[in-house]
């Protein structure tokens, strides 16, 4: 349907997505200049709606956008008291002081939050200042210029049937022009994968690495809930194998987020995240605060953890990528929305600065440069080699070498290790089934772990079951010819909302079910199918999760 007309709207730039780096970047460019138009356009039904993170926020970012947030009413009412690191057993623990932990880990003046109420006030500041923010408007495909360059995106598009064509009540949707377009997609976004192909914006950094991120949110007795404790910890359940770790922010109204996150390089095809978050919570240090307690959301999503060299350029002919559509978290501290809201000041800047000199549609190379060079650059490459060296030699030995490397920067300015490779994309890392052990999962229990498509019901996510659907088999034949003999089908175990099942039914061969209604948008099957053989698109505006205070 590329050739259907449609209605046009021109702006100076046009965002896609409504989190940290969109809506930074938004008010930035209406701080430099009033005149400028500037629209956002978000998919979920709500902005918020489809933000997830931990999240205890550096501040330093939002600090340099709005000095004044506190007077402004930013949602940042919990403070750090307390940070804590514990190494897992399966029935004990040990506490690592904070004093061997390098500087840039301490949380002191740091506010844990919901980043879904952080955006919705972020996008309330930049209403104020005119920008147009437009919820529930995916945005389904690119618009290029003559010359190649991105012109804009297609968005508002409804009403196609599961075969792709028009029904009845089909509306085109709109092209919406800029003279440079933002896209904040966030991890693994559609839009972002399709212009770093387009324009080979990843030839000269490393593969890109993920992990998977779930996180529940409960409310807590009062006698078991201290406001502001920060608690990270690695080991049990998942061992000294595999990379991963946990994470516990106790924020006001007696509230706690819980969440785990893996890393998404394992090699065991038999593991199943989801099952190992839900294990993790019956550890004596976790079930103590959660017992007696109530779940009351749940949420997943994919997390960049390639750091500094798995960057590609973020500045293409006609647009930049902002935020986790570059990859900007920090691993060791789990934290990436004050680099994403950086990165939409500088795209801001640099925008900015080349419509003021008649410029549009060219590449921003400034911005590219300011990225790599400025605060995010250097946050980044102090802790560029702790993701690999962890790959290498297991969570502990890369504990104990990446806090030796991060601290002999922090002094010398330099790191002996240079910057290390990660070798394998993480679909690459997924082994044979044949040469790993099931792994028996216990049962949950109703009171402290869940079963999946139970806990997906808290997530409140929904997709209309008539359009067609958002994850794409490039063969649907392999799931069960190549998939499930090799490496017993793991998306069935990968996906934390249960989207995928193999099916087997006496006298029938077995069968590979989408239930693409299930879908939390965490985008883990587009990076960890072991024959990268599916895609995540967007759906139609509105669908997908629709989290409260994630």
């Amino acid at each position: 349907m590329s050739d259907i007309e449609r209605e046009t709207m021109e702006y100076d730039v046009v965002i896609v997505g409504a989190g940290p780096s969109g809506l930074s970047a938004a008010i930035r460019l209406k701080q430099l200049n009033a005149d400028l138009e500037v629209v956002v356009l978000e998919k979920g039904s709500e902005v918020g709606a489809h933000i997830l993170s931990g999240a205890v926020l550096d501040p330093s970012a939002l600090n340099k956008l709005i000095p004044d947030w506190k007077e402004k009413g930013a949602p940042l009412n919990t403070e750090v008291t307390q940070d804590n690191f514990y190494v897992l057993g399966e029935a004990g623990h040990l506490r690592l002081p904070n004093i061997i932990m390098p500087p840039l880990m301490s949380n002191h003046g740091n506010y844990i939050v919901s980043m879904g109420n952080v955006c919705r006030w972020l996008a309330e500041q930049a209403e104020d200042l005119g920008v147009e923010v437009f919820p529930g408007m995916a945005c389904s495909e690119l618009v290029f210029r003559d010359d190649g360059a991105v012109k804009g995106v297609v968005a508002g598009e409804f009403g196609k049937k599961v075969d792709g064509s028009a029904s009845d009540s089909y509306e085109p949707g709109m092209e919406l022009h800029g003279k440079y377009v933002f896209l904040s997609e966030g991890v693994r976004g559609s839009l972002s994968k399709q212009v770093i192909e387009k324009y080979n914006l990843d030839t000269d950094c490393d593969v890109a690495k993920f992990g998977l991120g779930m996180k529940e949110i409960w409310e807590v007795k009062p006698e078991h809930h201290n406001l502001g404790e920060v608690t990270h910890s690695m080991g049990w359940p998942m061992g000294f194998k595999q990379s991963g770790g946990s994470f516990m922010y106790h924020l006001e109204n007696n509230q706690v987020y819980v969440g785990f996150i893996i890393d998404l390089n394992y090699k065991n095809p038999h593991l199943f995240p989801y099952m190992e978050f839900q294990r993790f919570k019956h550890h004596p240090q976790i079930s103590k605060v959660l017992e007696g307690g109530k779940r009351v959301a749940y949420g997943a999503r994919a997390v960049t953890k390639g750091g500094f060299q798995s960057m590609p350029k973020a500045a293409f002919p006609g647009g930049a990528m902002l935020g986790c559509s570059v990859g900007l978290v920090n691993l060791p501290r789990i934290k990436g929305n004050h680099n994403a809201m950086y990165s939409g000041i500088a795209a801001a800047e640099a925008a900015y600065a080349a419509i003021n000199m008649g410029r549009s549609g060219d590449v921003l190379e400034t911005y590219d440069a300011e990225l790599r060079s400025g605060p995010v650059g250097k946050d980044l490459k102090t802790v560029r080699n702790v993701a690999p060296l962890a790959a290498r030699f297991g969570p502990f030995g890369g504990l104990i070498l990446g806090g030796f490397d991060m601290w002999f920067q922090s002094i010398f300015k330099f790191s002996l290790f240079g910057t290390l490779k990660h070798g394998k994309t993480d679909a690459e890392s997924t082994g044979k089934a044949a040469d790993y052990s099931n792994i028996d999962y216990p049962k949950p229990d109703g009171k402290l772990s869940f079963d999946r498509l139970t806990n997906v019901s808290f997530a409140m996510t929904n997709h209309e079951e008539s359009q067609p659907p958002h994850l794409h088999l490039a063969d649907p034949d392999l799931p069960i010819s190549v998939n499930l003999p090799q490496y017993a089908e793991p998306a069935q175990r990968y996906c934390p909302a249960g989207v995928y099942e193999v099916v087997e039914e006496d006298g029938k061969d077995p069968r590979f079910v989408v239930n693409f209604q299930n879908c939390v948008h965490c985008k883990t099957c587009d990076i960890k199918d072991p024959s990268e053989n599916i895609t995540w698109v967007t759906p139609q505006g509105g669908d997908g999760p629709n989290y409260p205070n994630m």
